[in-house]
């Protein structure tokens, strides 16, 4: 990756910010397995970030609990900007679904920007025999409880988009959840479950091949990476579901530490070869800033609290 673009802006960022930050390697936790949204999106920043910062960004997986396990430790980690998080749609699922967690969502964490929308695919296998969404809805309601739908684990967009489906449809399916979108995507393929709304970036290449086949998109809006595929609401499934990935920090992180890194990231998410890496990965860009990203926690809090109510979801 080139990086000249990034080092002649590292001296802008630095006056942005206090000269002492950060001193040591930056630790990003993220509370999924590898090859999850949040995961591949560090990923493809954490180069050009730890260029911009002047140290080195760490990642470090902590999947489990919704995503919980790794929030917690970030909740818990010394405010001084060394140790971020990812936060995605389910951790603001997780207070809704789960007994306790070990920290108030809104409270411990400080958002520093969000950086991605990730949007969900409706796949079958291209052996199925419904080849529309309008024929998996016959066939659901011929055989009721019959068909089965994956996800990478319950309060996960996939399992949300799957339940609000099916009370939007009025039928009935399955739910199986999964250890991580991957193995959901390798269970469709390998037909032990029928049908999943998958993240569009475990599933492109599988389109492109031929080994799976898209029906629809539970996204407001058709997606750049697929804009041939209608949205469920264009065929009178009205479903407003999407993804989306953001930095956390400890909630006293200093806010001049917030900014710095707020700016930091900005700056990156402009460099034209990260940005053809997402896009090339299905992820939809965010125009974002620490506030607006507060403002997107305590929306979807609110949000989903509602939805888990109306439509009974149960973490199975």
């Amino acid at each position: 990756m080139r990086l000249l673009p990034i080092v002649l802006l590292v001296a802008t960022v630095s006056a942005a910010a206090q000269p002492d930050y950060p001193t040591k390697p930056v630790r990003m936790i993220t509370g999924a397995p590898p090859g999850t949204p949040a995961d591949v999106i560090v990923r493809i920043i954490a180069e050009p970030l730890g260029a911009v910062l002047g140290q080195p960004l760490v990642i470090e997986n902590r999947p489990g609990a919704i995503n919980t396990i790794g929030l917690g430790a970030v909740a818990k980690a010394n405010p001084d900007g060394h140790t971020l998080g990812t936060m995605t749609m389910p951790s603001t699922l997780a207070p809704h679904l789960l007994p306790r967690i070990p920290f108030d969502t809104a409270r411990d964490l400080a958002p520093v920007r969000q950086l991605a929308w990730v949007s969900n695919v409706l796949v079958v296998r291209p052996a199925a025999s419904f080849v529309s969404v309008r024929e998996l809805v016959a066939a659901a309601r011929a055989r009721p409880q019959s068909l089965t739908f994956a996800s990478g684990g319950n309060g996960t967009p996939a399992h949300v988009s799957g339940e609000l489906f099916r009370l939007t449809a009025a039928i009935e399916m399955r739910h199986v959840p999964f250890n991580g979108a991957v193995a959901g995507v390798a269970a469709v393929m390998g037909e032990q479950v029928d049908m999943m709304f998958a993240i569009a970036p475990a599933v492109i290449p599988h389109l492109k091949s031929g080994k799976l086949r898209a029906l629809a998109t539970p996204a407001p809006s058709r997606l750049r990476a697929l804009p041939e595929l209608p949205t469920l609401a264009e065929l009178g499934y009205p479903l407003d579901v999407r993804d989306w990935v953001g930095i956390i920090a400890p909630a006293e992180t200093p806010k001049v530490v917030v900014a710095r890194l707020e700016f930091a990231v900005a700056t990156v998410l402009e460099l034209k070869q990260v940005k053809d890496r997402l896009a090339a990965a299905g992820f939809e860009p965010a125009e974002s800033s620490a506030d607006t990203f507060g403002a997107l926690i305590r929306a979807e809090l609110q949000k989903w609290g509602r939805v888990v109510q109306q439509a009974g979801i149960k973490p199975d």
